[in-house]
Parts: C-alpha cells; sequence; structure tokens
C-alpha cells in the first residue's frame, strides 16, 4: 500500500528555505510513502460566502475544491512554515481555513500532521508551529510527539544546493519524518 502525503510549504517564494527543507524532508519518505508538495499559492482568500448555502451568487472556486479533495485522498499532511511575524504565514493559515469547510465535509478532520518550523532567528519557528499546531488541534489531527522540529537560524543550514549543510540536521529532519510516517500506518485513514 502506498501513502500518499501532501507537503504544504507555509512560503510562496520560489526558491524559499521553507521549499528547500521541504524537498530534503520528502526526500527522506519510505518507499512505501508518495510525498508530493501541494501548491497553495493560488488560493483564493478565504470567504465563507462560497460555502454558505444561503448565498447563491458566489460559486466555490475551482481551487478550493481541487485543494479539499487533493488533501481529502490524503494519508497525512506534512507542513513545512517559517515564521512570520510571531506567527504562521497568511497563505498557510488560508490553506487551513479552505480545508476547514464546509463544516460538514472537513478536509482536516483526523488527518494526521506532521510539522517542521524554521526562522532565522534561534527559536526555529517555535511561535508558527505553536499556531499552526493550535488551529490544527481544532481538526482532531494526531501529531508525532517529542521531539518537534524547529530549526533555527535555517538560512545557516539549508546550502545554495537546497541541501543540508550537516548530517545531524539531515539526521533529525529524517527522524522525524519516520516518526511522522509511523503514525501515518498507524492512522485509520492511511
Amino acid at each position: 500500500m502506498i501513502h500518499r502525503i501532501s507537503v504544504l510549504v507555509g512560503s510562496l517564494r520560489r526558491h524559499s528555505t521553507a521549499r528547500k527543507i521541504a524537498i530534503n524532508a520528502i526526500g527522506s519518505f519510505p518507499d512505501d510513502f508518495d510525498a508530493r508538495l501541494v501548491e497553495i499559492r493560488k488560493l483564493p482568500l478565504y470567504d465563507f460566502d462560497f460555502d454558505d448555502p444561503s448565498v447563491t451568487d458566489k460559486q466555490t472556486p475551482p481551487e478550493y475544491t481541487r485543494f479539499r479533495e487533493t488533501i481529502k485522498a490524503s494519508a497525512g499532511v506534512l507542513f513545512v512554515t517559517p515564521e512570520n511575524n510571531r506567527t504562521v504565514p497568511a497563505c498557510l493559515k488560508n490553506a487551513v481555513d479552505i480545508g476547514s469547510k464546509p463544516n460538514a465535509d472537513v478536509a482536516w478532520t483526523g488527518l494526521p500532521a506532521g510539522i517542521i518550523s524554521h526562522s532565522v532567528g534561534r527559536m526555529g519557528g517555535y511561535s508558527s508551529q505553536k499556531n499552526l499546531r493550535l488551529a490544527l488541534s481544532y481538526f482532531d489531527m494526531p501529531a508525532p510527539g517529542q521531539p518537534e522540529v524547529h530549526i533555527g537560524r535555517s538560512h545557516e543550514v539549508v546550502a545554495a544546493n537546497g541541501l543540508f549543510v550537516d548530517e545531524s540536521t539531515d539526521a533529525f529532519v529524517s527522524d522525524y519524518v519516520t516518526r511522522f510516517a509511523d503514525l501515518v500506518r498507524a492512522s485509520a485513514r492511511g
């Protein structure tokens, strides 16, 4: 059985550190996993009018539908996010909000979630990860426990070629991916 993992990157920059970390993480998944980036850059801002049955003059954007179906077809979701102003970047929060509706068919419910955060500071995106965990807790998404992955001074641990500079960072992220993969295998949806 192949477990499909959607990888969401909380940065829209083409060559962002978050994207480089995500690509490294994707390479760490076991052979029975198919982990792929799911682009969120073209998702329109969330507007509840699109999901409100009483609003008949606004149709749900096709981008919402494709995104929701992709998430629902996943065995798990790996979030890789920088920290913006001590919280989650707007593009990632928008994706979370889109997947949270309609209320009767939430894409996230019970889906295993992995989170890797980073920042140029030493705390490694601690605040963004905590804020994302808070939002995801509403959907009863199981996640690996300790150690969490907060990559501090991330601009120094990812080389220009996109690979981790040192083996310890690579091993730390690989261990987290392995623990996340084990959780996905054990879950009802996985």
